[in-house]
């Protein structure tokens, strides 16, 4: 069912997703509506619903407005997933098509990535499925934890402190990363959920171990193939002076991997998936709280966005507000989207990967307009992961 609400009308259903029409300053506080909200509603399935909101003044080319789509979610019904690119670390694919796969009714992009190279698609920031670490923390910025034991859902905003190390010989070295592109001096450690290899050039050592021994050491060859059952260590500059001081086939070797939740989880989590910043917790504005861990345009410039909450109920949202289109949505700065989450009723609420990133998928088909895929249908942007809605 569709609903277009408009001056002059009103839908008691729209009530629990949008409380107030306004528009923003620059530095997020809400002023009375200038133009009444235009709202379309569409109920997806039991306990899932769209809301498309325009503000502002379309009419009027020189006025500033903003398209923003709503999902609302009533945990009760639905199930909260996370989806990654090609099932690897190392892949990147579109919202549109991780929906279509796993047969999700709506979905939202997710976490930071890098966007080009070898391993474009490669989570920047944390990633922890089932428990394992894939990708190591950034600055401990806030994540998202998530469990659905198929009953119920267990949601929280997280901070995450990490400590890794190698131990060979009863010595240890610290490990730098997971499943990424190797820096000068660093260890790292490839598990098979990264690729098939290790994506590495030839400057470096790599050795294969399967069940906590060493199988096979490589000097300066890259690319090692990831054993199934075990890992790949890859080093250079310092670390793989170490590491040549250490390694024999047939040596026992131990990883210590050693997570901190701030505030401490209640839960065990299926994933927690790096993000941030967080933009309100219990219903306060905690926006500027991570601020130095981020750029200064990612904070005050105007950009599409991104962001999950929830309300006190448990009631999820998932949110998107296009941006860099001027005719259609000129996007927001973080405390403009803060005030928005507090404003839909959200008591907890988390910026995820925006930019050309943003975008939200309905019944399989992209519902708002992502920045990359302005004028060109074929633009829209293949990310790392995306948080899928699916029935229960």
């Amino acid at each position: 069912m569709r609903t277009v609400v408009g001056p002059g009308t009103f839908h008691r259903a729209l009530c629990s997703v949008v409380f107030a029409a306004a528009v923003w300053l620059g530095d997020g506080a809400p002023l009375a509506a200038q133009t009444p909200d235009i709202r379309q509603h569409e109920t997806i399935a039991p306990g899932i619903e769209h809301t498309e909101i325009k503000r502002g003044n379309f009419a009027d080319a020189g006025k500033e407005r903003w398209t923003i789509h709503v999902l609302t979610v009533n945990p009760k019904h639905a199930r909260l997933q996370l989806a990654q690119a090609m099932d690897e670390i190392a892949g990147a694919e579109t919202t549109t098509s991780l929906a279509r796969r796993h047969g999700a009714l709506a979905a939202i992009n997710g976490g930071y990535f890098r966007t080009d190279g070898i391993v474009r698609g490669e989570p920047v920031g944390l990633l922890v499925l089932a428990g394992k670490l894939l990708s190591e923390p950034v600055k401990q910025r806030a994540a998202l934890a998530v469990r659905d034991d198929g009953r119920q859902l267990q949601t929280a905003i997280v901070h995450v402190g990490w400590q890794a190390e190698l131990r060979i010989n009863g010595q240890s070295h610290p490990i730098s990363g997971f499943n990424r592109p190797r820096e000068a001096d660093e260890l790292l450690v490839f598990t098979p959920e990264f690729h098939r290899t290790t994506l590495t050039d030839a400057n470096g050592l790599e050795a294969i171990v399967i069940r906590n021994r060493v199988t096979a050491i490589h000097e300066m060859r890259g690319s090692q193939p990831i054993p199934a059952a075990g890992v790949v260590l890859s080093a250079s500059g310092k670390a793989r002076a170490w590491l040549q001081t250490q390694l024999r086939r047939g040596a026992r070797v131990e990883l210590k991997t050693e997570l901190q939740t701030r505030p401490t989880l209640s839960f065990q989590p299926d994933f927690i998936l790096g993000a941030g910043p967080q933009l309100l917790s219990a219903g306060r504005d905690v926006s500027e709280a991570e601020a130095a861990n981020y750029s200064t345009s990612l904070y005050r410039v105007r950009h599409p966005r991104t962001a999950i909450g929830w309300r006190a109920d448990g009631t999820l949202l998932l949110v998107t507000v296009d941006g860099r289109q001027p005719q259609k949505s000129v996007g927001m700065t973080l405390a403009e989207l803060a005030a928005l989450m507090r404003e839909l009723g959200c008591e907890a609420a988390l910026n995820l990967d925006g930019g050309g990133s943003t975008t939200m998928v309905v019944k399989q088909k992209i519902v708002n307009s992502p920045s990359d895929r302005n004028g060109d249908p074929a633009g829209e942007r293949p990310v790392s992961d995306a948080l899928l809605i699916k029935p229960r």
